[in-house]
């Protein structure tokens, strides 16, 4: 049995061990305190004290013993501790000091050992970068690791020389009474000058507007702060965007301001800056920098004026230094009008209307656009709004016609003519500087005059005219559709921001997709002249399903149980084989409905199937973006004329080689069918044209659909035949869609049990995605909608194993792809080709729910109608304006995720420009 003592005796033992601890960790503490003292100089002779404390005092502080730096400005990795770190605390100064250095911090024993404290600072453990832009220069710290500070703003810039005498370079106002400015960068002086001379003018209200994207910071310089930012050394004229995509242009700012202090500190406070990226005469320039009050944010600059005058307010607005702003940016605007009561249509209207001032680098682009916008509101607020004076230019410039997209988009807007007059006003009013509608012309212009025998040696050339463009064409498309939006939402006090009211009108993302329509105006000659080139199907739509020999088409096949087909593009031989197969004794089907896919031109020569594709990419097809099948068809036409009419050896592409063919014959896909309907009494053909790999558009199901019940009608026993170019993606799509409609109209199969899947992942190859789930929930019976639509998948593709190709497994597919994709590119491409297939299936679910829903009336009401209608207020286009994989990362981080950006992207095809900028 253990030994049991007394309580006083246990205690009393208790009371020994805890003396004998402690007298050993004194022995231990006097050890240490004896090998700091001999390292020490007692400068009064005074006896040292031990002092303990965590924070520097406010006593003077003896001489830094320095330890060595590397001219990299980092410590020796024998050190723990550079001497930034010690200089960090304010220290550097001191008149005696030693320092110990561990594992964990230095120690830092100061003033004759009355003080002691740890340095923590974890800023210095950045592994700064350093840099230089020639050799002839000095080394020195770079921002962020990359950028050189380049002096913002450059005389010459200031065109309307307002510098001096306004105080900011290009400082104007709109024609017209509207108190709307517009100016560049000033300094912090240049910028009192501008307040001071607004309310000299006036003006008691002042909200200013500050444009900018990109960081900037304003160091000291004599008795001001001038603005400086940091650039590339690639190129130092160009503004930096989207340097941290979690920070804001705020939050940058204060980072670049401690970065470029602690540099200064690390270089005896001076820090190089540039101002001649030109000629780099007596570059770089020394900026000195003692203290984070010797530099500025953006927000300084402009906020603190508030404390002054009352009624003054400042925003921080990033505009886009090219396109339209992102619907984000919409709504921070529309929530300043909502907080902003004199800009409210109950403001009281015998007060002055408030000066909205807006500046950005120059004071050109973003400026204008700001200012334009500024324009629009004051206009709902105005009962007379401005006329702009418009010189004898600006009458011609309103004769110049319309651009398609544009007409398009004022055709279906409420008022539109009176909306985008309203635009093209506010244009005039602030073109002292740029003229947005105009700058889309000015680039049609030069885009066009660019001859294609220029086009290998100017193809780079092309492509940026071609996207300034469209870039001044995006802006504005979206200045009309704002202002549509104003004229609706500022009666409502705003009830809803500019992305919910863009949500509730999808098609205007649609028509925003395809404002690139100069491929209706490509010349039919380009094949003839060698530009373009014939490319056979049999080339890149090989028959995985051995078709070939006994229906003389690629990848024929029928959805089991059902007259549905479905195959590659038909030559007129394979059409009759097929036609006659439909019509035999066996399957009697005396109407038949077929119906072609195809988006791009075709041409059947010499009994082969061929379209015209680029030299430089032969596996990219050549969507041509009309909604109306009569506009391909006349292009097809007039390329079957030109081909027979030139009569000469044509370069093809045909069974993974080059040929020169003499073309004899030409049928375009109508006079194939036209020839098969003398024989055929019941054979209707039509063109539907669906875009590869994406969803169908809805008017696309509503033209399937009206199809499909007209053959009905005629005939409950029709055959339905659908084709693309290959017989996989959009032929399933139209087969899938058609099963749908069958079983609407026949009724339903009996389904047998969820089958059990038993390979990785099973839920995604089941399309159980988590958007797909949402979508689910928020539908009617929305499991049975999903079901109904995997069956109809799994019909179609019942036979097609060896094409490798059913929609729920290739998207996941796909998406796995990204992960183990290297090049940037390929990665974004197959990011895009996923969601497009996940859009495509959760499309097929809600046109199965259509066909549920409306089953009732007969399908009166279109789909096009019943999701814009029904199903947008449902929230729909929202789900769809966040798609995305949310299972396997952060949808803030994909821009994909939007319906804008998508949609946009799957009409950009990476092809030199044809045609017209129509």
């Amino acid at each position: 049995m253990p030994l049991a003592l007394p309580p006083g005796l246990l205690h009393l033992f208790l009371l020994l061990l805890l003396l004998a601890a402690s007298t050993l960790q004194c022995f231990v503490l006097g050890l240490k305190t004896k090998a700091l003292l001999d390292g020490l100089e007692d400068v009064d002779g005074a006896s040292c004290s031990w002092s303990m404390g965590t924070t520097a005092s406010a006593a003077p502080h003896p001489p830094v013993l320095h330890e060595g730096v590397h001219g990299n400005g980092m410590a020796d990795s024998r050190q723990s501790l550079s001497v930034s770190s010690f200089q960090s605390v304010s220290i550097h100064n001191s008149k005696g000091k030693s320092i110990i250095t561990n594992k964990v911090a230095p120690v830092v024993i100061t003033y004759n050992c009355r003080q002691e404290f740890q340095i923590h600072d974890d800023t210095h453990k950045t592994n700064y970068k350093v840099g230089r832009i020639s050799d002839t220069m000095p080394e020195h710290y770079l921002v962020q690791g990359s950028f050189f500070m380049v002096q913002d703003v450059y005389s010459k810039a200031d065109v309307l020389n307002t510098t001096a005498s306004h105080g900011a370079p290009n400082f104007r106002q709109l024609k017209g009474t509207y108190p709307v400015f517009g100016m560049g960068q000033p300094s912090l002086h240049g910028f009192k000058q501008v307040l001071q001379r607004l309310q000299s003018q006036g003006h008691e209200e002042i909200i200013f507007f500050c444009v900018r994207e990109e960081p900037v910071v304003f160091l000291r310089l004599a008795d001001d702060f001038a603005p400086y930012t940091p650039r590339r050394k690639e190129n130092l004229h160009e503004n930096l965007h989207g340097l941290d995509k979690e920070l804001s242009a705020e939050a940058l700012e204060v980072t670049i301001r401690k970065e470029l202090h602690d540099f200064a500190k690390l270089n005896e406070n001076v820090f190089y800056v540039y101002k001649d990226i030109e000629h780099f005469k007596d570059e770089p320039q020394n900026i000195s920098i003692t203290c984070e009050e010797d530099i500025h944010v953006t927000e300084e600059v402009y906020k603190r004026p508030v404390f002054t005058m009352p009624t003054y307010r400042y925003h921080r607005l990033p505009l886009p230094m090219e396109g339209a702003p992102l619907e984000a940016v919409f709504d921070a605007f529309v929530n300043i009008l909502r907080e902003t009561p004199s800009l409210s249509q109950l403001r009281d209207p015998s007060k002055p209307l408030p000066a909205l001032v807006f500046s950005c680098q120059v004071g050109v682009g973003r400026t204008n656009l700001g200012m334009i916008l500024g324009t629009l509101v004051l206009n709902h607020l105005h009962s007379d709004p401005p006329a702009a004076d418009q010189p004898e230019a600006d009458q011609v410039e309103e004769a110049k016609p319309l651009f398609q997209v544009i007409q398009a988009l004022i055709s279906r807007l409420p008022n539109g003519q009176q909306v985008l007059e309203e635009v093209d006003r506010a244009t005039a009013l602030c073109s002292e500087m740029h003229n947005i509608r105009e700058a889309i012309y000015e680039n049609k212009k030069k885009l066009e005059g660019i001859g294609e025998d220029y086009q290998f040696q100017g193809g780079g050339t092309k492509d940026y005219f071609l996207h300034r463009a469209m870039q001044s064409l995006e802006r504005y498309f979206f200045l009309i559709v704002f202002n549509a939006y104003l004229h609706e939402q500022y009666p409502l006090a705003f009830a809803s921001s500019f992305s919910q009211w863009m949500c509730a009108h999808p098609w205007v993302y649609r028509l925003l997709a395809r404002m690139n329509l100069s491929e209706l105006r490509a010349p039919a000659d380009l094949v003839t002249k060698g530009t373009r080139v014939l490319v056979a199907d049999a080339y890149l739509a090989p028959d995985v399903l051995s078709t070939m020999k006994e229906m003389r088409v690629a990848n024929f096949r029928r959805v089991p149980k059902m007259p549905i087909y479905g195959m590659a593009q038909p030559t007129s031989e394979a059409t009759g084989v097929v036609l006659a197969y439909l019509t035999d004794e066996k399957r009697k089907h005396s109407h038949v409905l077929w119906v072609n896919l195809q988006e791009e031109l075709v041409l059947e020569a010499n009994g082969q199937i061929y379209s015209p594709r680029e030299p430089s990419c032969l596996d990219q097809h050549i969507p041509v973006p009309a909604s109306l099948p009569q506009l391909i068809e006349q292009q097809e036409t007039a390329l079957k004329e030109e081909v027979l009419a030139a009569q000469k050896w044509l370069e093809v592409t045909l069974e993974q080689e080059k040929q020169m063919k003499m073309f004899k014959s030409c049928l375009t896909p109508q006079e194939i069918f036209n020839q098969h309907k003398g024989t055929h009494q019941g054979l209707q053909y039509c063109r539907v044209l669906l875009p590869d790999c994406c969803a169908p558009r809805e008017e696309d199901f509503d033209q399937l659909l009206e199809a499909m019940k007209s053959s009905l009608a005629e005939d409950p026993r029709s055959a339905f035949v659908f084709n693309c170019s290959s017989g996989k993606g959009r032929t399933t799509t139209a087969m899938v869609t058609a099963v749908l409609t069958l079983w609407h109209f026949n009724g339903f199969p009996e389904f047998g049990d969820d089958e059990m899947v038993s390979v990785p992942d099973a839920k995604y190859t089941k399309g159980e995605f988590e958007v797909v789930m949402q979508l689910v929930r928020l539908l009617p019976d929305g499991h049975r909608m999903k079901r109904e639509v995997d069956m109809a998948l799994d019909a179609v593709s019942e036979t097609m194993t060896p094409m490798h190709y059913h929609l729920r497994e290739i998207i996941i597919c796909t998406y796995r792809q990204v992960k183990s994709c290297k090049p940037e590119k390929e990665s974004h491409q197959l990011l895009l080709r996923s969601l497009q297939y996940l859009e495509r299936y959760m499309y097929l679910i809600l046109f199965n729910t259509y066909l549920h829903l409306e089953k009732k009336d007969s399908w009166q009401q279109s789909f096009s109608q019943w999701m814009h209608q029904v199903a947008s207020r449902a929230g729909v286009y929202d789900l769809l304006n966040h798609l995305g994989f949310s299972e396997f990362e952060n949808l803030k981080d994909s821009p994909l995720a939007s319906l804008r950006c998508r949609w946009q992207q799957q009409n950009a095809h990476p092809l030199p420009f044809r045609g017209e900028f129509i």
